[in-house]
Formats: structure tokens, sequence, C-alpha cells
């Protein structure tokens, strides 16, 4: 097998009238879900769950183990013992840092091959791969196989790298040229950098943050809170499928954007429901909150548990905003009893209880997990 050499961008051969009954449906679902994110209080605190469990997700498709809650009581000082587990929440944590700068980066500057190489350095930051060539654009060959594989077992050889900047400088260009429709433009984009596949490691994550990316930039989305990894994962088969046929069987591309939109139909739904369900357990929390604590704290508490649902109590103590200590614990106090948080690690010396708000993690999880 030697090194793919992929299609320069744009190509014309693309059917369109059996994709534009699913362009239609996207866009409208999409349509649907940033409006729901235009009337909600605060999207950014209460999605601040689904953003991580984006990254768990993503993460997973690659081989992490971690769960979303996991995520969390780490962030709060319970370290698992494994270290294998630790690098995978690492990994996630750094997804999530990732997507922050590129939100920051692009309210200023476009989607580029150099902001490419900065997330990818965050991305990479402290985690296996570190090593790898950590925030720029390969210059070996690389290659997609089982684990441990050499390049004659491979599944897919990537292009070789003397001429990935050549497809790279034609992928950026093509991501800002003016096309029928953004969304299918979106499949070709997310698709041709999996093909390119411009970096020894992290590659995976990084296309798929490629997708709420250029959908924020081309203002489809007023936020690039779009959690699509749900999908890729629970069809991670036809996705990894679909993606290796292209190129190299006919009709595959229009079966690859035909796969791609029918994703973003399905997890805008999906999406649009979970932040529903998610702002409904707010309001439901906030009448809780403060008919527990009878505090005009109560609402600055709520927000700072929605943006960390597992946590030090102690960690509350310098939040601008909050009242005393001793009026801080009557609160959480007040919680615990009223059954809205749960002990997760009782305070022993100096060591700080950690609670949870259970509710909002297992939500987020989609299942119980805390």
């Amino acid at each position: 097998m030697k090194p793919f050499i992929p299609e320069k961008l744009p190509f014309d051969s693309i059917n369109w009238e059996p994709i534009i009954p699913w362009m239609g449906s996207a866009n409208r679902e999409l349509c649907r879900y940033d409006g729901l994110l235009g009337v909600m209080p605060n999207p950014d605190i209460l999605l601040t769950p689904l953003t991580t469990q984006e990254a768990v997700l993503s993460s997973r498709i690659e081989g992490t183990q971690a769960t979303l809650g996991e995520v969390f009581k780490y962030e709060a000082g319970e370290a698992p013992l494994e270290e294998s587990k630790r690098l995978d929440i690492q990994e996630i944590i750094n997804y999530r840092r990732a997507m922050k700068m590129a939100e920051d980066e692009l309210k200023t500057r476009p989607l580029s091959l150099n902001l490419l190489k900065k997330l990818h350095a965050t991305l990479l930051e402290g985690v296996r791969g570190r090593d790898k060539g950590r925030g720029e654009f390969r210059t070996v060959q690389n290659w997609i196989g089982r684990f441990g594989s050499p390049i004659e077992e491979a599944d897919f050889i990537p292009p070789d790298p003397m001429v990935i900047m050549e497809y790279l400088d034609n992928w950026e260009k093509y991501c800002h040229m003016d096309r029928p429709d953004l969304l299918v433009q979106l499949a070709i984009i997310h698709a041709q950098f999996e093909i390119i596949h411009p970096f020894v490691d992290g590659n995976g994550r990084l296309g798929r943050m490629i997708i709420p990316l250029f959908l924020f930039e081309n203002k489809i989305l007023s936020r690039p809170t779009f959690y699509i990894s749900a999908y890729f994962e629970e069809y991670r088969d036809e996705y990894i499928e679909r993606l290796r046929a292209l190129g190299n069987q006919p009709d595959a591309w229009n079966q690859w954007i035909l796969f791609f939109l029918r994703a973003l139909t399905k997890q805008a739904l999906a999406n649009t429901q979970k932040a529903r369900q998610i702002f409904d357990l707010y309001e439901d929390l906030k009448k809780r909150v403060i008919e527990s604590t009878h505090s005009q704290y109560g609402i600055t508490l709520l927000d700072e548990m929605f943006k960390r649902p597992v946590f030090p109590s102690n960690v509350l103590d310098d939040i601008p905003g909050m009242p005393t200590k001793p009026a801080i614990i009557s609160m959480l106090n007040k919680l615990k009893q009223a059954g809205i948080l749960k002990v997760i690690r009782p305070s022993s010396g100096r060591r700080a209880q950690v609670l949870a708000l259970t509710e909002l993690v297992n939500m987020s999880e989609g299942r119980e997990v805390i």
C-alpha cells in the first residue's frame, strides 16, 4: 500500500439531488438548536457539563476510557489511582481548553493552519503523544491500523509528508471559499482533514473540533457549543468506514456527505432536547435552592455548581459575590439535607469535603454515574 493521493478541493463530482433533503433537515435542526441557545440565560454556564461531555466522547472514539463523572471528580481533587486513567482525563481537559481558546481566537481572526497548530499543541500538552511533533505538521509518514501494527498492515496510509503542505494550503483556501452549501462544505472539510492526517497524533480529536468551530465562524451557530461526537461514537464503525471509502469507491463522497448531514440533523435534535432538559433542571433547581437556603446568594451558588458539578466545598470561599465562609457552609448543609447535593468524599483533617450536583452529572452523562 502506498500513501494516498487525495483530490484537490473543490471537486465537482457531487450528486446534489439525493443530498438536498438532508441539507434542509440539517439546517432546520441547527437553526432550532441555535434558537434555543439564544433564549437560554447564561448558556455558557448551563451547558458547561455538555461541553465537557463532548470532550469525553471525542476522546473516547480515540480509545480513552474516562467518564464525565471521573473528569469532574478529578477536577475536584479526586485523582484516579491508575496513571493511564489520569492521562485519559488530562486529554479531555486539554480538549476543553483548546475549544475555549479556539472560540476566543475566532472572534477576531479566521480559522487557519496556524490556529490548528496552536490547538494541537494544547491538545497534546502533558499527555500521550506530547513527544510526537506537538503543534507541528508532520515530517514523517504515519499510517492508520491496529495498535502496534507495521505500515505493511495499515488500513490507510495518509499522503506523503513531502506533499501535505500543498494539500493543507488547498484545504485552508477551501474553508473560506464561497460554496453552494456550508454544511456540505463542512462535510468535505472534515473528511479531507482526516484524509490528510497532518499531525503524527491527535488528528481525530482535532478534526471533530473543526466541526463546531466552522459552524461558529460561519454564524450558523452563535457559539461553538455543538456536540457531534455522541453520534460518531454511536455509529463509530460506519463513521470510520465512510471515511476510509473516500477516493476508493464510486459515489463514496456522496455517501459520506449523506452520513455527515444525517449526523448533523440527528445530533442537532439530540442537542436541543438535552439543552432543554438542562435548562428545565436549572429552573427547577433554582426554585429548590431558594426554598432550601432562603438566601440571596442561592442563585450565585447554583451557577457555580453548574460550572463545577463536583467540587470541594472550600473552592467557593474565594469566588466573588459569595457570602462569608460560615454562610456558605450553612447553605451547603441545607442543600445536602434537601438532597440537592451529595457527599462524594467527607472532610478529613485539612481536606475539604467533595460535593456533587448529581442530577446534573447524571443527566449530562445520560445514565447514573454518581
